[in-house]
């Protein structure tokens, strides 16, 4: 989720680039940079974490008159959260900033090596501007140097470039990652890789199109498409409303989150998958030994992330795995041995009770680990090590992204440790890596499906409670739609394993009663489809998830081929999210803000 922006003007060059970095905090980022081109010279700042410290070390920085700058605020994917691995990358004479992936970095990295160039930093952005410089020694012009290495490019972008050889022009190209560049009637040029930065300094706005490439300059915008045939811009009206921006239509955030999921569990997997092993560059494999015990302690969500990573460590990893609720633990004298491996999980890292846990683990020297989505939260920086999530911010209340990111991180992890132990063989390894890559397309909205459960919800806005059945890994899964629906809806919502029916719950059935059965094809089909009948024959209202059609449920929601049943899961996760979503909305109800709730539960 990281961000881009540009500016060409007369006005505070580097002002407009913070504050517009500001506006795309919401995103998520660990580290930020900006480059200004003035007076044929550059000016170039970045600095870890949080923007405060950017604007610190700019403090004296002045920018006057006319100048080109570009900013971005950056995820780790390639290389740890560092300054020489913050954006922008410098070559010679030219700076870039560069949302995506370069898939075939690897390759272009060595090849510029041999031809004498030094590398910096551990990113895949680095290669562009090598590679750009290299191709400006052979080339007519700057953009023709441009659009070869554009060309030489695999992967998703969104790129901004400057050079001093044209101190009056911003390059910028665009395949798979979003940016568009706004215009006003004082000859400045705005870019970003969102609306909200532009909001205020610009009318009207070009969304650049995959393949897309060119240049600004104050009384230019040149733009040529894939095949290099200059097109014309189409300046469309920039609405003026920063949170309606933010949503980027969607009618809440919170709906916005659960369809930016492909997204960025995309950006989870960046760079930490290779054909045979996971790759945490943020982890020391040593972290692990000695250790024959983990033990996951988290609240709310992140424990349902954490009840799923239960069954994903012993089943892959084959270690002993435990499971803690947070606010529990803390107050239950619990006795802590040194060959445990303590992991806390938190979307913020400022969960009260999940820190206090933390505190006593490091206290009884224990080794931690934190599962996160903030860089320098207390947990972070109190733990041995850390994995960030890259979920960006999530605004909506009832976490969807969180969740997400967090199971995708333990299904990793179990595969790290897995090779680790060699408790998989590599061509197990290489299955799982292939499925891990599945992922987003998976959690991808389909509009059909959307409208079908829009279509559904109205149904299920009455009656005594609901029931979420699973099991196994999606026992964890049926707790975590119960929570969303009982967080925005108000309704009530249990989850509970489908085998637990009979020993007291199926007590409730009747008409009134609602269960949403997660059926997987690949995990215990049959058991739970028993257990799903025991409910029908007693008149409990069905709605059945799956990818078989259930001839006994009232409502069926068919989720599309999954070759297994992890895969399975991501699906029907999306599924009781859009659920919950839809059966709230229609109840009026503010989804992003539910009441007696709050973002992050700083106190116990």
């Amino acid at each position: 989720m990281c961000g881009i922006v540009g500016y060409l003007g007369k006005k505070n060059t580097k002002q407009i680039l913070l504050d517009g970095l500001k506006e795309l905090e919401y995103r998520g980022y660990d580290s930020a940079g900006i480059a200004v081109l003035q007076n044929g010279n550059f000016s170039n700042y970045k600095a870890v974490g949080k923007l405060i410290n950017l604007e610190e070390k700019t403090k004296d920085f002045i920018t006057e008159g006319f100048a080109i700058g570009i900013g971005h605020t950056r995820w780790a994917t390639h290389g740890k959260p560092t300054e020489l691995n913050a954006h922008p990358h410098l070559g010679e004479f030219s700076y870039v900033v560069h949302n995506g992936i370069i898939e075939n970095y690897a390759e272009l990295k060595k090849e510029l090596q041999s031809s004498g160039v030094t590398f910096l930093s551990q990113t895949d952005t680095e290669v562009i501007v090598h590679l750009f410089e290299k191709n400006q020694k052979n080339s007519t012009n700057s953009l023709e140097a441009f659009a070869r290495t554009i060309k030489e490019l695999h992967g998703a972008y969104a790129i901004l470039l400057v050079t001093k050889s044209e101190s009056d022009t911003i390059f910028f190209a665009k395949h798979g990652s979003p940016m568009l560049v706004g215009i006003n009637g004082e000859d400045e040029k705005y870019f970003a890789s969102s609306d909200t930065p532009l909001i205020g300094h610009c009318q009207n706005v070009n969304y650049f199109e995959d393949g897309d490439y060119g240049y600004v300059t104050p009384k230019t915008v040149a733009i040529y498409d894939k095949n290099g045939v200059k097109k014309e811009a189409k300046f469309t009206s920039l609405s003026q409303n920063k949170l309606s921006a933010q949503k980027e239509g969607y009618r809440f955030f919170m709906e916005k989150e659960i369809y930016e999921q492909s997204v960025v569990i995309s950006d989870t997997l960046m760079g930490r998958l290779s054909d045979k092993e996971i790759i945490f560059d943020e982890l020391d494999a040593t972290l692990f030994d000695g250790i024959n015990e983990i033990k996951l302690c988290a609240c709310g969500t992140s424990y349902h992330a954490a009840m799923s990573a239960s069954y994903l460590f012993e089943r892959y990893s084959k270690i002993r795995t435990s499971l803690e609720i947070a606010s529990e633990f803390r107050y239950r004298e619990p006795i802590m041995s040194k060959d445990t491996l303590f992991v806390v999980i938190s979307q913020s890292g400022e969960t009260a009770d999940t820190l206090e846990t933390l505190k006593m683990a490091k206290a009884a020297g224990l080794k931690t680990l934190v599962i996160c989505n903030v860089d320098n939260s207390s947990m972070v920086r109190l733990a041995d090590a850390t994995i960030l999530t890259r979920a960006g911010i999530e605004k909506g209340v009832a976490s969807t992204k969180a969740f997400a990111t967090q199971v995708t991180v333990f299904w990793m992890l179990s595969l790290y440790i897995a090779k680790l132990k060699n408790s998989l063989g590599e061509s197990q390894l290489a299955k799982h890596i292939s499925l891990l890559r599945e992922i987003p397309s998976h959690v991808k909205v389909k509009d059909d499906m959307h409208e079908r459960i829009k279509r559904l919800s109205k149904r299920y806005l009455h009656g005594h409670g609901f029931f979420f059945i699973g099991r196994d890994i999606f026992y964890p899964l049926a707790l975590e739609g119960a929570l969303k629906l009982k967080e925005i809806s108000y309704m009530h919502a249990e989850g509970y394993p489908a085998g637990e029916m009979k020993h007291g719950p199926i007590a409730l059935a009747d008409p009134e009663l609602f269960t949403i059965a997660l059926l997987p094809k690949h995990l215990h089909y049959e058991k739970t489809k028993s257990n799903v009948e025991e409910l029908s024959a007693r008149d409990s209202t069905i709605c059945a998830i799956s990818q078989i059609p259930f001839d006994k449920a009232d409502d069926f929601i068919e989720i599309s081929p999954c070759s297994d049943y992890m895969l399975e899961f991501f699906e029907m996760m999306t599924v009781v999210q859009l659920l919950s979503l839809e059966i709230s909305i229609r109840l009026g109800n503010d989804v992003d803000m539910p009441r007696n709730l709050a973002k992050s539960v700083t106190v116990e």
